[in-house]
């Protein structure tokens, strides 16, 4: 057997913490896997006194993770810090430079440097392996870069944020509001404090980037990507999608179009009977297409501390194997730069919930704006509202009855629906902010 492969793990929090457990735990079984024992030498965390649930005397100390990531008596230097600057991104920087391997499951790192970090990789013959960066404990990263190699890959899309996904099953199931179902996730853990970077999409945006550039052979783009998160979802459109035949998720897709590559990142409605929208709860799941393999969908916990450990061992386990990878699946010299599809371009369908004044004429308005717009519609329902809005100004100051009304379109473009929808704001029948939710027929 070779010689140990010698490890720094920088950060012990609950992935961390997961992972030296389990490298302690199955040290044996994973040194017969791996054809070489797997051997943590040093740690480095903020505060040495912390009672983290594992004796840690064994193990060199470091208060800096740049210094162990630098030393000589570590092969691999796993980063598990988080954040896309700092200390994390420094570190990786000094391992590379220093001729360690390096294992991260930071997302933020990635989608904001990773061009870079896999040029400056292949420069100094080292690798980057960041399975555990996108879902989790799903082998997504795997899956593309070695296991589907041979596919041209046209689309990719998947929900990959379990708060986000916990909330809107949550919403569905008991007809909550969304900020009831987002304080019942932070009770129980699933949501931050401040759970914005989930709920607006950013979270998933950094990881569609990634597999973006996996799948497609362009470089990492994040800013660029079209984001709606999921705050202004309401039990009214939750319910509307139940009626029509669909479920409602935030979904990251990524496709090739005639004039770039699409990123978006928004809720979405998608067929009751399709695979993506029988994932639920903190479930994560991610759908590719290729010209070999059709369609095929990974599912499977996206976080938590073992789920994502697991991820991360299994990259240090290729590193013993000695297998190499490019860390963006081919050479970074090769790797195209990101042309972007306009957003005003996308096709598909679309729902439309607007609110609108209970008088003759409104709904014959809204056809005509539409058919402005060439924009046909599949469905129409229109009912009561189940609330009145009430006017603020002194003339309308007395409560009136409003009706939803929901549009179901065949397929046009976002262009249309936007140019419609601001013509029928300007008409004065809309009380409320309209709702539009994207629709994929997959």
């Amino acid at each position: 057997m070779s010689d140990p492969l010698k490890l720094g793990l920088a950060g012990l929090g609950t992935v961390g913490i997961s992972a030296l457990k389990r490298l302690v735990s199955m040290e044996n079984e994973l040194a017969i896997k791996s054809s070489r024992a797997l051997r943590v030498e040093a740690i480095s965390a903020k505060n040495k006194n912390k009672d983290r649930g594992i004796d840690l005397t064994g193990f060199d100390w470091y208060t800096d993770p740049v210094e162990m990531a630098t030393s000589d008596k570590i092969d691999v230097f796993v980063e598990l810090i988080g954040g896309d600057s700092g200390p994390a991104e420094d570190a990786v920087r000094a391992a590379i430079k220093a001729g360690k391997h390096v294992i991260t499951a930071n997302k933020a790192l990635l989608a904001k440097h990773g061009n870079e970090l896999a040029k400056l990789a292949e420069e100094h013959n080292v690798s980057i392996n960041f399975e555990a960066a996108v879902a989790g404990g799903i082998p997504v990263i795997k899956a593309i870069r070695e296991g589907l190699t041979s596919n041209n890959i046209t689309r990719v899309y998947g929900i990959l944020n379990g708060t986000c996904n916990y909330i809107l099953t949550r919403m569905e199931d008991e007809g909550l509001s969304f900020e009831e179902c987002l304080k019942d996730a932070q009770r129980l853990g699933y949501a931050e404090a401040d759970p914005t970077f989930d709920v607006e999409g950013n979270d998933t945006a950094h990881k569609l980037a990634i597999l973006t550039s996996l799948a497609f052979g362009h470089e990492i783009e994040v800013d660029s990507i079209f984001l709606e998160g999921i705050t202004s979802i309401t039990p009214a459109d939750i319910a509307a999608a139940e009626e029509l035949g669909y479920r409602i998720k935030l979904l990251g897709v990524a496709q090739k179009t005639d004039s770039g590559i699409e990123q978006r990142v928004h809720p979405t409605m998608v067929p009751q009977d399709s695979a993506i929208a029988q994932i639920d709860g903190v479930t994560n799941a991610v759908a590719i297409e290729g010209d070999a393999i059709g369609s095929i969908t990974l599912s499977g916990p996206g976080a938590g501390g073992d789920a994502t450990a697991s991820a991360v061992i299994a990259d240090i386990v290729d590193i013993a194997r000695g297998l190499e990878v490019k860390p963006l699946g081919r050479p970074a010299s090769v790797l195209e730069p990101y042309k972007r599809a306009r957003m005003r371009a996308h096709e598909g369908g679309y729902y439309m919930r607007l609110k609108v004044s209970d008088q003759p004429g409104v709904f014959a308005s809204i056809a005509n704006r539409m058919a402005e717009q060439s924009i046909s519609l599949e469905s129409i329902v229109q009912r009561k509202a189940k609330y009145k809005v009430e006017q603020k100004s002194e003339t309308n100051s007395k409560d009136k009855n409003h009706q939803d009304v929901v549009l179901i379109t065949y397929e046009t473009t976002e262009l249309a629906i936007r140019t419609a929808i601001e013509t029928i704001v300007s008409d004065g029948h809309v009380v409320a902010s309209p709702q539009v939710i994207r629709i994929e027929r997959l």
